[in-house]
């Protein structure tokens, strides 16, 4: 599953809710591109870099590079450790990287970015990042950048839901049921239809995926039975089913449009009592009886 999520680059939203948080599948994708070589950023935001840092072994937190706006966001203390520009500013300044490895950079989150800047700004610096295809200087190709976006659905309209959407490659909405938690993974593939798939699965207390077969039936969760389910039959202004007599004498009952054989000899046949009819004429006086082409006058 982790392969998956990280296999197209680009924006991978991970778009959680209060019930099914998901800094924990945004920590268990950084582990496996730390164990992959990626060289990984951090942008922390909404939690303390000893928080977010907490569960990795050293191995995994020496590949990390952290940059804590959660401290001191607005640079106040005037230390000089924050970039100059705020998170904007680091994000730019990871497009000017030079390395040529592959980069993953998590943004946690992408719900208080939007909440502190405007949404026009931060879509065209999520889109000039997740698509570098070239280094600023000599061309030469660079690596793969895949970012990773915790955002918190359920603080956000349709508009900046839709405009995060719309640049993400790949979206996967956390949810789950009876106590297991379920990814709804949407990949947009270039020149290929999207693909969607459900993948249920646990986090074990080292950040690594345990993956799970879905809930069976008896173990969804059912109706109240103290409460009486509503029939939508029950006030109709007609039937929905005939009865047998109504049944026998719909079938017996033959339709105007049927004809039987029966019938048509009856239409057919000629009576004896019938008298043969017929038609007379009488011209009019200013009736046209001109036996000439009537089209005479036109040059065909």
């Amino acid at each position: 599953m982790l392969d998956s999520l990280l296999a197209l680059g680009g924006l991978v939203l991970l778009r959680d809710s209060v019930e099914w948080e998901g800094r924990s599948l945004l920590k268990a994708l950084v582990k496996k591109s730390a164990l992959c070589g990626e060289q990984v950023h951090i942008l922390g935001c909404e939690v303390s870099e000893e928080e977010f840092r907490e569960g990795f072994d050293s191995q995994i937190n020496n590949r990390l590079v952290y940059h804590d706006f959660f401290r001191d966001p607005l640079n106040w203390s005037k230390t000089g450790e924050a970039l100059p520009g705020g998170p904007l500013g680091a994000l730019r300044a990871m497009c000017k990287r030079t390395d040529l490895g592959p980069v993953t950079i998590a943004l946690d989150s992408l719900s208080w970015l939007l909440l502190h800047l405007p949404c026009t700004t931060l879509c065209q610096t999520l889109h000039a990042v997740s698509h570098q295809d070239s280094c600023p200087g000599d061309g030469s190709p660079v690596g793969k950048v895949h970012v990773l976006g915790l955002l918190h659905e359920e603080l956000h309209g349709p508009g900046p839901m839709g405009a995060l959407s719309s640049l993400a490659q790949t979206e996967v909405t956390l949810g789950g049921t009876v106590g297991q938690a379920s990814a709804r993974i949407l990949c947009r593939r270039p020149r290929q239809r999207p693909t969607d798939q459900t993948q249920w699965f646990s986090i074990l207390p080292d950040f690594s995926l345990d993956l799970q077969e879905g809930p069976s039936i008896e173990s969804q969760p059912h109706s109240d039975p103290h409460i009486s389910p509503v029939d939508p039959t029950a006030h109709l202004t007609f039937n929905l089913h005939l009865s047998r007599k109504e049944r026998e004498a719909r079938d017996s009952l033959t339709l105007p449009f049927q004809f039987s054989s029966e019938k048509q000899e009856a239409l057919l046949r000629p009576r004896p009592s019938q008298a043969t009819s017929h038609i007379f004429y009488e011209p009019d006086a200013y009736d046209d009886l001109d036996q000439e082409d009537p089209d005479d006058d036109l040059d065909i």
